[in-house]
């Protein structure tokens, strides 16, 4: 694995959702992307982001890590949406030492309404990618909420999810991780939040909703999505069989 992603180079962990199994049917590509933030294109990814032909990027991040990390997009026809989700910023993630499990019950009950507006963003417009830092918590459970909810196969969400960790250089998990371990030296969870997406974490929130809800479904119509915003939703994202 290298630094540069195969389909923008610069860019971590971004991917086309296109090919997976719903059903009979699969889900349909170049409608939903996913990836960490796009601070580091260089120009050449800067003309592959535009050749995909993304008509909107869906940011998850905190104020403080958009100003850190600055989208690079310039000269591109795309539309900006801000959809902040959790506790303030990724650092907050390090010093509250949460599970994945339980990070990801958080961002499911607190930040319920956005995940509903990032739901509704993938539906005003394709193609759309959307994003956190490092593409894996935040942009993790609203792709992995978003997909199940339009019928993907549960276990098709599980393994799109658990690709991150395979997706993420070496070379920046030992950077991040020996900066990390110097701030948080008594973390439990530091390993896990920074470099793991284990399947295992993905399949408790499906089984979580699911039991809590009846369904991934009936827990954005719980928080406010229409029926009709749910057939628009696996119209867009599922080919037809």
């Amino acid at each position: 694995m290298t630094d540069q992603d195969p389909l923008v180079p610069g860019a971590v962990n971004l991917r086309d959702v296109g090919g997976l199994p719903a059903g009979a049917s699969r889900t349909r590509r170049g409608v939903l992307y996913r990836s960490g933030h796009l601070a580091t294109l260089d120009e050449d990814g800067v003309a592959a982001l535009g050749i995909l032909g993304i008509r909107r990027v869906i940011d998850l991040r905190a104020d403080d890590e958009v100003r850190l990390q600055p989208s690079r997009t310039d000269g591109l026809e795309i539309r900006m949406q801000r959809v902040p989700l959790f506790l303030g910023s990724a650092t907050s993630f390090f010093e509250q030492d949460l599970s994945l499990e339980e990070m990801y019950r958080r961002i499911v009950d607190d930040s319920a309404a956005g995940v509903v507006e990032v739901v509704r963003g993938l539906l005003v417009e394709q193609p759309v990618l959307v994003h956190c830092t490092v593409g894996k918590d935040r942009t993790g459970v609203t792709v992995a909420v978003a997909l199940a909810a339009a019928g993907v196969d549960s276990e098709a969400v599980v393994a799109d999810y658990a690709r991150t960790e395979a997706l993420l250089p070496e070379r920046r998990n030992r950077a991040v991780l020996a900066y990390l371990r110097a701030q948080h030296p008594d973390a439990v969870h530091l390993e896990d939040l920074a470099t793991r997406s284990p399947a295992a974490a993905m399949r408790t929130l499906l089984a979580d909703l699911a039991a809590r809800y009846g369904s991934v479904g009936d827990y954005l119509r719980a928080h406010g999505l229409s029926d009709d915003e749910l057939a628009e939703l696996a119209r867009i994202l599922v080919e037809p069989e």
